[in-house]
């Protein structure tokens, strides 16, 4: 056995958001909080504002500043995967100590290269695992952000947990709406609102957002019912994106068991074709020929799958995948997954 395979993975959670969202508030206050972690928090040099500390190392590329609490704030100017793996060395000689991640992107960043680089670096993947990416959302200027630039939806659509912060300088209607709005592009992320940065810290690490195992949950007031050939049978779930948004949700569900070899052809051409706008997709797949599950997800065209847990005795076997991406075409995509399933002509 590889002796990385006995390491505990260190989680990384990616912290994104536009320009004045609040990132920098809610950094602030997990460096400060006394809250028994021990985070090295990684900056970008476009950061809306520093954090407060005492510099502890500083060199050409970066600094990095010990906290009171035992946390680290690092800032990078370069590869983040050579900062990673600078980081893990400098762990490994005893330079700085810490038990997790915590990267903030810049406003303006789109987070999917962020992520690829947990799937697609060894080095990087041989230390640490994606934990989840967390998405802040000014409440007042948030429409706005979404409606100018396609990274702000991007953002959105990445996420596995969103914050609606500043919520007291709208109306309830207004937060409303843009919840609402939030859903349609990210059906899969829970929404909370964050007041100054007070969060529950287990709202941020440990969710788990890029586990296999984890279930896909999606909330089923805001999917609509489209009707099949065989409705008793077959159901396609979808959103449709807000007017004038790029970034877009739908959901794929049946009850008919996918033929193995078509859906695997299948997967392997859209994640080619389509690849760059897919953004985020996670399932959990009904296959013919195994009573046990089958979880997936992607980013990108890097896509893992995996074998999970049987079907209950009283759970009735279903697909069931969310796709999240940049004008999808998704009748193209649900007729091609209808294909795949095993009475398909």
């Amino acid at each position: 056995m590889d002796v990385t395979d006995m390491v505990p993975q260190i989680p990384v959670t990616v912290l994104t958001g536009f320009l004045g969202s609040g990132k920098t508030t809610l950094l602030n206050r997990i460096l400060r909080e006394d809250h028994g972690h021990k985070i090295a928090v990684v900056e970008n040099e476009f950061g809306e504002e520093n954090v407060d500390s005492t510099v502890l190392v500083q060199t050409d590329k970066e600094q990095i500043v010990q906290m009171s609490n035992g946390c680290i704030c690092c800032t990078i100017r370069g590869d983040l995967s050579r900062v990673m793996t600078d980081l893990r060395h400098r762990r490994d000689r005893g330079e700085i100590e810490f038990d997790r991640v915590i990267i903030e992107t810049t406003g303006v960043a789109n987070p999917g290269p962020v992520a690829q680089t947990f799937f697609m670096d060894d080095a990087v993947a041989a230390f640490y695992r994606l934990d989840g990416v967390i998405t802040l959302v000014d409440a007042k200027f948030g429409n706005d952000s979404l409606d100018k630039e396609l990274e702000a939806q991007a953002q959105v659509g990445f996420a596995d947990r969103i914050f609606l912060t500043k919520g007291d300088l709208v109306s309830t209607e207004e937060l409303e709406a843009l919840r609402t709005r939030l859903r349609a592009m990210n059906p899969r992320a829970p929404i909370k609102e964050a007041h100054m940065g007070e969060v529950e810290i287990a709202d941020v690490l440990d969710i788990e957002g890029f586990n296999l195992n984890d279930i896909l949950d999606v909330d089923p007031q805001f999917l609509t019912r489209r009707r099949t050939h065989d409705d008793h049978d077959h159901v396609a779930r979808r959103h449709h994106h807000h007017h004038g948004d790029e970034i877009g949700s739908f959901i794929f569900t049946s009850y008919t068991p996918f033929d193995a070899f078509r859906l695997e052809r299948f997967w392997g051409t859209i994640t080619q074709v389509y690849g760059p706008d897919l953004l985020r997709y996670k399932g959990i797949l009904y296959i013919e020929g195994t009573d046990r599950k089958m979880i997936t997800q992607g980013v990108h065209m890097l896509v893992a799958a995996d074998l999970a847990d049987p079907w209950g005795p009283d759970e009735r076997p279903m697909t069931k995948i969310v796709f999240i991406g940049r004008n999808l075409p998704e009748e193209a995509i649900i007729t091609g997954l209808e294909t795949c399933l095993v009475d398909a002509p």
